[in-house]
């Protein structure tokens, strides 16, 4: 029998699509236009939600202002589109995996690169 999915789960990734487009279309701040929300870990009481974030410009002090500034209007329209009894205060936590994955990308390429050469 398949486990269940726990609804702090399912809430967790609405959370996630709703932050995704308002940040994409309404927020307004320039510093926060080349952002990707990566994950987002909802608290079991649903009062605090963890979001993860990367950007290409990568983990500027300006980014996590403009997210942390942007932060009650985005919790002010989760509320509106999502009905929840309790909407989380939502804390931005930079997600460095990505850039972590891509440097050991980077140093299997020149291992593999390497061993040619010999």
């Amino acid at each position: 029998m398949a486990k269940d999915y726990a609804r702090t789960d399912r809430i967790a990734e609405q959370i996630q699509r709703e932050l995704a487009q308002l940040i994409r279309l309404e927020v307004k701040d320039p510093r926060v236009r080349k952002v990707t929300l990566t994950g987002v870990e909802v608290t079991n009481d649903h009062a605090h939600a963890k979001v993860f974030y990367t950007s290409l410009d990568g983990n500027t002090p300006e980014l996590l202002q403009g997210l942390e500034r942007a932060a009650g209007f985005l919790r002010s329209q989760l509320a509106h589109a999502m009905k929840l009894r309790i909407t989380p205060q939502l804390h931005f936590l930079f997600d460095a995996s990505v850039e972590r994955g891509a440097h050991l990308s980077q140093l299997i390429d020149q291992a593999v690169a390497s061993d040619k050469k010999d």
